[in-house]
């Protein structure tokens, strides 16, 4: 992402604003408690009207589990672009965060009670995972700025997403997942469908 204009701007003083969106596919019934921890963090970032500590915390949770599961990563993809203008980036985080919000089931629903006793006490576990993760950040970070559809870069783009929340450089963060509760599921077919930019891993 490093061009002429990245070096003209930079030489500006001019800030560098980075918006990217990485696509996790997991498989396998050992992921289902994964989606408790997306959840936890999602109801947690909602509860606390999108307080960027919060939402950075939740985003090292996700990201440390991530990590502990990569045995079970299936493909992945990830996009983004460099923006000089605020606004411009700001246009492209609400592209993004659209687009992943409208995904197959990657909304979850807190309306309904999570004590609702007439639920069985045993649901369906998914045997697809798939985690959007958009983010927007200051400056220069060549981990994730790069192809991640392989296991290493993945891996070190998911600890770079950790260190940018304790270098306090996020400015936006953004978590869907699909299937978005339990119960649901994401079937092989559905993944081909409905995300095809994943690549094998």
């Amino acid at each position: 992402m490093n061009s002429w204009r990245d070096r003209i701007n930079q030489l500006g003083g001019r800030t560098r604003f980075v918006i990217c969106r990485i696509f996790i596919h997991l498989s396998g019934a050992e992921v289902a408690p994964l989606l408790g921890v997306l959840n936890r963090a999602a109801r947690e970032a909602v509860d606390e009207d999108g307080d960027m500590q919060v939402l950075g915390e939740g985003l090292v949770d996700i990201c440390q589990n991530l990590i502990q599961l990569d045995t079970y990563w299936q493909s992945a993809a990830n996009e983004g672009d460099v923006f000089w203008s605020e606004g411009e980036a700001e246009e492209y985080v609400t592209e993004l965060f659209t687009d992943s919000a409208q995904r197959y089931l990657s909304e979850p629903d807190f309306s309904q009670s999570a004590s609702n006793r007439d639920e069985p006490l045993t649901l369906p576990a998914t045997q697809n995972l798939i985690v959007m993760i958009t983010v927007a950040y200051e400056g220069e970070v060549p981990e994730l700025e790069a192809d991640l559809s392989n296991v290493s870069a993945l891996q070190a783009g998911l600890k770079a997403l950790i260190n940018l929340h304790y270098q306090g450089r996020l400015r936006a963060i953004q978590v869907h997942f699909s299937p978005a509760q339990f119960g649901e599921e994401l079937t092989s077919d559905q993944v081909l469908v409905n995300f095809p930019e994943l690549i094998p891993l």
